[in-house]
């Protein structure tokens, strides 16, 4: 669960960093409708009651005298590019709250009701994305920015029977089998369509998933919906790779986009047997439940044999830091593996399954407490790759087959979805519903 997983560095260079803007680099000019409104609330009323010329002159005096967005509030990833790309949210740096929503069409939307669904999904996320509201704003996000604010889309296996696209839906969404650590509910699991919301604002991301189910309408109903949670941005001294609910460093050895083979292994590449997602990828969620209450009775020691890692750092028990490579080889005086064999760490590594990888980018949840006073916690898990067969499956099987960590997990939902490119224009899935 912490190997290969989140670290997300920089972005595939048109998904990500380059959007973002710096507060140095921020038109100071360039205020949307959200900024302006939340400059002169901020500033007060007092300028605007006058009416006429006056009202307008305080309306530009509160303008330039306040304070601007901060970094991160200023932050804005770009929805598209000016040529078919990789949806934002897959490579984008990690956020401090997400929203994962599932729908399912309604009976008789079809073919023709989603595509109009997209349609207006997506010209309503390029909306957000930039910091913009919708005609009808609830207002809850006047006062911010962007918040480096991610909508990302994508299709479950149902969506193409219930749209009649059987012929279209790649082999690559096959259902996942089945592992011994699942409990999963079927209610809290697939889906038709599926929708990743990520900012660094907890309204920011709240409107935006309050503004998508709205513009569903009677096109598609809530099948589920999880909240999820990181690290703040500047939440420590420097960067850092982040901790999950088990206090663990999680996210040492996930690829990267400089090396050589990150494109490979996460994108769908121009072979692909259905053209409409080349350039795309899928992701496996799972919600994963932590047995907490179990794992902190465990000792230090303890915890970090289970995963392979000291828990301080990150750094694996063989030595140097949290990025010196693993050497599984090494034994300690007794002559065992210094990494035990059932180590999480040696399991999950690339190179204990021939070189398979996946780009994981989890969050944090917690529901709240069990009946018997455990906490509902643990890891929305999303895991992005080229194809799911060769990378998340055969990872997970190896796994079901003796990781230490699984006696603490509990796979409670379940969910594959193909994510699309998203063109120069356009809508997202438009060469699928339209090709």
């Amino acid at each position: 669960m912490t190997e290969n997983s989140t670290k997300t560095a920089g972005t595939a260079a048109e998904a990500t960093g380059d959007s973002a803007a710096s507060e140095a680099d921020a038109p100071a000019v360039a205020l949307s409708r959200r900024r302006l409104l939340g400059t002169v609330g901020a500033a007060g009323a007092a300028g605007l009651v006058v009416g006429g010329a006056g009202g307008a002159f305080g309306a530009v005096a509160a303008q330039d005298d306040a304070p601007k967005l901060s970094t991160v509030g200023a932050s804005e990833v770009a929805f598209r590019a000016d040529r078919r790309t990789p949806q934002a949210g897959i490579t984008t740096p990690m956020q401090a709250r997400c929203h994962l929503v599932a729908f399912d069409l309604a009976p008789g939307a079809g073919r023709k009701g989603a595509a109009a669904l997209m349609r207006r999904w997506s010209a309503l996320a390029e909306k957000l994305m930039a910091g913009k509201a919708p005609a009808d704003d609830s207002g809850v996000a006047l006062d911010a920015g962007p918040a480096s604010l991610t909508v990302t889309f994508g299709f479950g296996h149902s969506f193409f029977g219930r749209t009649e696209l059987t012929a279209r839906r790649p082999m690559q969404l096959d259902p996942l089998p089945s592992f011994s650590a699942d409990a999963l509910d079927p209610k809290r699991s697939n889906g038709d369509l599926w929708i990743q919301i990520g900012a660094d604002d907890a309204l920011v991301a709240f409107h935006a998933l309050r503004a998508l189910q709205k513009e569903a309408g009677d096109t598609a109903r809530l099948r589920w919906q999880m909240n999820g949670f990181n690290r703040s941005p500047g939440a420590t001294a420097q960067p850092m790779t982040t901790r999950n609910l088990m206090g663990q460093v999680d996210g040492t050895n996930n690829p990267k986009p400089s090396d050589e083979d990150f494109e490979e292994r996460i994108f769908v590449g121009r072979d692909a047997d259905q053209q409409w997602m080349r350039g795309g990828s899928y992701v496996v969620l799972r919600r994963i439940r932590m047995l907490l209450d179990t794992w902190e009775k465990k000792s230090r020691a303890e915890q970090e044999r289970v995963i392979g890692r000291r828990k301080a750092d990150g750094a694996p028990l063989t030595g140097g830091d949290e990025h010196t490579a693993m050497d599984l080889n090494k034994l300690g005086p007794d002559g065992s593996p210094v990494i035990p064999a059932d180590a999480h760490a040696r399991i999950a590594a690339p190179e204990s399954n021939q070189g398979a990888a996946m780009l994981r980018r989890p969050f944090s949840y917690h529901d709240g407490f069990r009946d018997d006073g455990a906490p509902d916690a643990g890891l929305l898990f999303m895991a992005w790759q080229a194809d799911p067969l060769r990378a998340f499956t055969q990872i997970q099987r190896k796994l079901d087959r003796g990781d230490a960590l699984s006696p603490f997990l509990r796979h409670e939902a379940s969910g594959l979805y193909a994510v699309p490119a998203v063109e120069p224009s356009g809508y997202v899935g438009q060469p699928l519903l339209e090709g």
